[in-house]
């Protein structure tokens, strides 16, 4: 690869080199195999199953798409798709395996259709079902698939005997067995049912969306088409009732006793034999998480722990759980520091929590010490298990761990199998390196310590002056500044077409501890754009190379917001903005996100006008670029439609670029994707007099 074009294209075509990565890591109770998922190239977007044996390290092909469909195209449910939007998803082929509890029998969906494989004996193939289905799940026995079609949770034999509804919606505004819009997009939970450990009956969300204000997503490049209507539970409004039953495959049902307007977010299910079902739930103001334990022949719930913030309780993956002798897993804010305990032991030290892996007879999971730009995988104690510089996750069933590493000293991850702490095997990644090898300089600068990576253009000359890119992020909940080198791929791109490329985390992002993050609360718009400015004159006073007279900066979603709120009341210091999807008015995104950092609308109108950029407008005198997906049912349209209709109205030039059928992800079809980067490359040095 030659030229910057081809490696746009390349970039496009590997989804940013992560396609031909292994993931979605189940491993066989025994220890015997493991289960995979993974494209057959790093240009291949149709993923496949694969198993591998432990013991002489042979991979096979489970489960092929191709052969399973017989050759035909793959078909998504507007369902499916709304699911694969939520966790920005763009693969196809195999997107699960959810497989009983020896990771033996495998149940995943293709074209709306149900699929079973074995993996001890190789043999794949359909189940019969009602179609179109989401979410198939093996119960831990694998004898049975529970599955969501048509907003009922149904259920069926492995081998395709008595298929049937075990709940069934009242109406169109009614499903079993999904998770809602907010519970997917920001509170990280996927599912909608969970088994019981014997297999006999199942905790079901029941969600309700008819209280929530309708929007309609229409595509103006087809006025033919009829309007895409979305219950968008908007800041202030209505959320989706949700409640929980438990159900039987007899056809008994339980529902839970919960007070679901106190604490109405579901935020998390556990479901092991350890002991009874927990549940976490949050209240509207995400001030107090309480963790119950339900009663499965009751519906009862008991009070067992809870957790209060004045700003918010965060929520951490993994928990809350149970480990085999009972104790209760938690991850909370003490002292500084996100801990975990077991029971009310600390056994994560000084570390800073971000995620629960696995718990068993010790809890691994991972942290941040010192350096937040490094995830490493530990079990209580903690004791570390990922022992080389980067970020690492794991996947763990009884003493075999697969270690997923990512670093500065290698293109894609290492996915390594370890057996009691020593490595026994890998599992290949097919993944296309990066033609481009970065040179990032990992920062530590200002008096507030922001980290920040800093990239020059290949090549440069010290003593030349380079203009300025701002790339960043910059919000809550998200990192940028990793110890990975994919994740500077794109950037040094950017650097070597002329620029000395920044990108920065301010407050909020995670592995800092509670302060930190809750810093942004109530400011979203003055804390996250000091802390760019703060890094860009920090970096600067070490750098002189950096003009300061030529300062762009782009960004996508929270990064377009951040881009388009620097030029309007920063404009000293930066001089152009390309804003991709970005909120200009938080009264129109989601209840969960805004009102954890905002507070209620209604209670506190004066911060949603402040941190919003309508009013802004007047202020405009730097070029700004505003870019938006017409598709987009997360941040809609309309947001930055409502801030050019306000520069319009205000005199301030700036253009705008809608993107048909685009959503919130940005285009990744070769030549679109090419030429939507090599344009914002041109406005951006054309608005900079590069």
């Amino acid at each position: 690869m030659t030229s910057d074009t081809s490696f746009l294209r390349l970039q496009a075509r590997t989804q940013r080199f992560t396609l031909g990565s292994p993931r979605e890591f189940r491993i066989a109770a025994d220890g015997s195999h493991v289960l995979f998922l993974r494209s057959s190239s790093g240009e291949d977007r149709t993923h496949a199953l694969w198993v591998q044996d432990l013991s002489t390290g042979q991979e096979t092909r489970l489960g092929d798409p191709g052969e399973l469909l017989l050759g035909g195209t793959e078909e998504l449910s507007a369902e499916e798709r709304a699911r694969r939007e939520r966790s920005r998803e763009q693969g196809g082929g195999v997107m699960g395996n959810a497989t009983d509890a020896a990771a033996r029998v495998c149940a995943f969906a293709l074209s709306g259709r149900l699929f079973v494989a074995d993996a001890l004996t190789g043999a794949a193939g359909e189940v019969a079902t009602a179609t179109p289905i989401i979410d198939p799940r093996p119960d831990p026995g694998g004898t049975h698939v529970a599955y969501v079609s048509g907003g009922a949770l149904r259920v069926v034999g492995v081998d395709g005997a008595d298929d049937r509804a075990l709940a069934e919606p009242g109406g169109p505004d009614e499903t079993y067995g999904l998770a809602e819009f907010i519970a997917a997009e920001e509170m990280g939970r996927s599912r909608g049912f969970w088994w019981s450990p014997d297999g006999t009956r199942l905790l079901v969300a029941h969600a309700d969306k008819s209280a929530v204000r309708r929007w309609h997503i229409a595509d103006p490049a087809d006025p033919a088409a009829t309007p895409h209507v979305v219950s968008y539970p908007a800041a202030g409004t209505d959320n989706v009732t949700v409640r929980l039953e438990v159900i039987g495959l007899d056809g008994t049902r339980v529902p839970v006793d919960w007070d679901n307007r106190a604490t109405p977010y579901l935020v998390a299910v556990h479901w092991s034999a350890a002991g009874k079902p927990l549940i976490a739930v949050q209240s509207r103001d995400q001030k107090t998480v309480e963790v119950r334990a339900v009663d499965p022949d009751t519906g009862a719930t008991e009070l067992l722990h809870t957790e209060t913030d004045d700003t918010w309780v965060e929520i951490s993956p993994g928990v809350p759980a149970w480990t085999p002798g009972g104790d209760l897993v938690r991850i909370a804010a003490r002292d500084g520091a996100n801990r975990l305990f077991v029971g009310e032991e600390c056994v994560s030290g000084d570390l800073q929590v971000r995620s629960v892996l696995h718990v068993g007879d010790d809890v691994l999971f991972t942290a941040s010490a010192e350096d937040p730009t490094q995830v490493h995988v530990y079990t209580s104690g903690p004791n570390r298990v990922s022992t080389e510089d980067g970020v690492h996750s794991a996947t763990r069933a009884g003493d075999v761990i697969v270690l997923v590493s990512w670093s500065l000293e290698w293109a894609g991850p290492k996915v390594r199998v370890l057996r009691g702490g020593e490595e026994i095997g890998t599992v290949t990644s097919l993944a296309t390196e990066p033609p481009i090898v970065p040179d990032v300089r990992l920062l530590t600068v200002g008096e507030r310590g922001l980290r920040v990576g800093l990239l020059y253009p290949t090549g440069h000359v010290p003593g030349t002056k380079v203009p300025v890119l701002m790339d960043p992020y910059g919000g809550p909940h998200a990192q940028r500044v990793l110890s990975t080198r994919n994740a500077f791929v794109n950037p040094q791109w950017l650097a070597d077409q002329g620029f000395a490329v920044l990108v920065a985390d301010g407050h909020g992002t995670p592995g800092r501890g509670p302060e930190w993050e809750r810093a942004i609360a109530g400011d979203f718009a003055g804390v996250t754009l000091a802390d760019q400015v703060d890094a860009l004159h920090a970096v600067a006073a070490e750098h002189p190379d950096l003009d300061l007279d030529r300062v762009g900066i782009r960004g996508w979603s929270y990064g377009g917001y951040l881009s388009a709120l620097a030029v309007l009341r920063a404009p000293e210091v930066f001089h152009a903005a390309i804003s991709g999807a970005p909120v200009t008015d938080w009264r129109l995104y989601d209840t969960h996100y805004t009102e954890r950092y905002l507070g209620h609308p209604d209670e506190r109108p004066e911060v949603y006008d402040r941190n919003s950029l309508i009013d802004d407008a007047p202020n405009l005198d730097r070029p700004l670029l505003l870019i938006h997906g017409l598709a987009d049912d997360n941040v809609v349209v309309a947001h930055s439609l409502r801030l050019s209709t306000a520069l319009v109205a205000a005199g301030r030039p700036h253009a705008l670029l809608p993107l048909p059928g685009v959503t919130h992800m940005a285009p990744q079809e070769d030549d679109v994707a090419e030429n939507f980067m090599l344009m914002q490359l041109r406005w951006l040095k054309g608005a900079l007099g590069v």
